[in-house]
């Protein structure tokens, strides 16, 4: 399986030149990551919402490693907010952040990432939208789960990510499909070990499949993360038979991923929302893109073969 030596290759600064240098490269992630910059994004949210999509924004970068970076995460996201208010979109546009941007991982970092997330998640709600908390590699999850806790006391919209292909997620699920909630399942993109997280594809799915279950049959929101059409289908049998209408739950797919079944999804009625993401730092968020699926590596390694 080539997934673990890619999710490798994402932590190595050797592949990270290596990659980064390939005249190639900034077309083939440009499929993924359309813009540097909040202006570059503009267009990008006004065509998709104009098709009726939504979108869930993420301002790309994890590599945090000083206070001082950590707040220019949080300025970006606020000025993020700035433009989404000036366009009328809050309600249209929600945010997704990796705490490990807002300094989760540095000294004292727990306390920093909440102090860092909360003017965000304030300046989200004072717009009409909401703030999503991205699930990381399972040594974060204990402090990110926390940290969604606190915050929902005064804002509880904020949602969070659980990762099927973690032996705990199952546990997390019954715990979050409460009344109010809002939790997207993803099957899982970082390197994990097999003390902690399945490590075979049908594995993966089936737990993916007991976990919605669970959240179609709680009382929360739940929005379903993932392209596979198997799944999709399975997805809107589970929601049908839980009794929820199509408003009760949403789909999600990552921008530059089966575009068609985006539009298809949406026009019959169903809430479907667009992962995009932004940003200079794009290479960790663009290498998991690589792993997740198959399909987008080979369209990498066919691209720098007919331009190399």
């Amino acid at each position: 399986m080539l997934g673990p030596v890619i999710l490798a290759a994402s932590r190595s600064d050797r592949m990270r030149r290596l990659i980064s240098a390939a005249p190639v490269t900034k077309q083939v992630v440009d499929r993924f990551i359309p813009g540097e910059t909040v202006a570059d994004i503009v267009p990008i949210i006004k065509d998709l919402t104009a098709k009726g999509l939504e979108l869930t924004m993420d301002v790309v970068g994890e590599d945090i490693t000083t206070p001082e970076q950590a707040t220019a995460a949080r300025d970006a996201y606020l000025a993020l907010i700035d433009h989404l208010k000036d366009l009328g979109l809050g309600e249209r546009v929600e945010m997704s952040v990796k705490l490990s941007m807002f300094g989760q991982a540095l000294e004292g970092g727990h306390e920093l990432a909440l102090a860092n997330v909360r003017p965000v998640v304030e300046a989200a709600a004072a717009i009409g939208t909401t703030v999503t908390l991205d699930a990381e590699d399972h040594t974060t999850l204990d402090s990110m789960f926390a940290i969604h806790e606190e915050l929902r006391k005064d804002f509880p919209q904020t949602g969070c990510v659980i990762q099927a292909y973690l032996f705990r997620t199952e546990a997390d699920a019954r715990r979050l499909a409460e009344s109010g909630s809002r939790v997207r399942l993803v099957k899982g993109a970082y390197k994990e070990p097999a003390e902690v997280a399945y490590q075979q594809k049908h594995e993966i799915d089936k737990a993916y499949v007991r976990i919605l279950r669970t959240l179609m049959e709680g009382e929360g929101y739940p929005m379903v993360g993932s392209h596979d059409p198997r799944l999709i289908a399975i997805a809107q049998e589970l929601a049908h038979k839980a009794g929820r209408k199509l408003d009760e739950y949403e789909f999600q797919m990552l921008y530059g991923i089966r575009g068609d079944e985006h539009l298809r999804l949406a026009a019959e009625g169903h809430r479907m929302r667009v992962y995009t993401a932004y940003g200079t730092d794009w290479y960790g968020y663009f290498m998991r893109r690589l792993a997740e699926k198959p399909a987008n590596l080979r369209f990498f390694l066919r691209s720098m073969v007919s331009k190399g």
